[in-house]
Formats: C-alpha cells, structure tokens, sequence
C-alpha cells in the first residue's frame, strides 16, 4: 500500500517541530536495521534526513554522493556498512542523540 502524500507531510512536520519524535524514530530506525527490517530502517533515515539535515548537507558531511545517498536510503537501498554507520552517524550528531546500549 502506498503512502499518501498527506501521511508524509505529517510525519515530516512532526519530526521538524517535535525533537523528541524525531530523537523516538532514529530510535526505531536503529533497532529496526538491527532486527534485519532494513527496508523500515532505511525509511526512518530517509524520513530524518528530508526532514532535518537535508541530502545535500547530508552529502556535504559525509563525502557521500547525494544521488548515491538517496539510492542507499530507497526501500531497495543496499548501502555499506561503512556508509550506513557514516550516515547515522551524522543524523546522530545533527539530532544531538547519544547512543545507549542496554542488553
């Protein structure tokens, strides 16, 4: 089922206005790619990353390509491990998130 562009708008505002969802999604998104749900892993990110930081500045930070992170990031996105950590890195420090490991 495809998303309506409506429930993007909303969750794109959401994540703008409100640091605590946004912070709540990284969340998911980690523990998601962790679990092995890459594709709503890298949704999550791609979500963050049109809503915050921006693929350009995206690209700008990491070196990446910005086309290249918009393919990694695509339901289909198949990035590197170097490139994924890279790219949560910088969502990390733009989100101002300090990870905690709990087992």
């Amino acid at each position: 089922m495809a998303l309506t562009r409506e429930y993007k708008q909303t969750v794109l505002s959401r994540i703008q206005r409100d640091p605590k969802f946004a912070r709540a999604l990284y969340a998911e998104a980690i523990n998601a790619l962790l679990e092995g749900e890459t594709a709503v892993g890298l949704s999550a990110l791609r979500d963050l990353v049109h809503a915050s930081i921006t693929f350009k500045d995206l690209a700008r930070e990491t070196g990446l390509g910005e086309k290249a992170l918009h393919r990694m990031l695509s339901a289909r996105g198949n990035p590197t491990t170097r490139s994924l950590v890279t790219i949560i890195r910088t969502i990390q420090q733009d989100l101002k998130v300090t990870p905690r490991v709990t087992v």
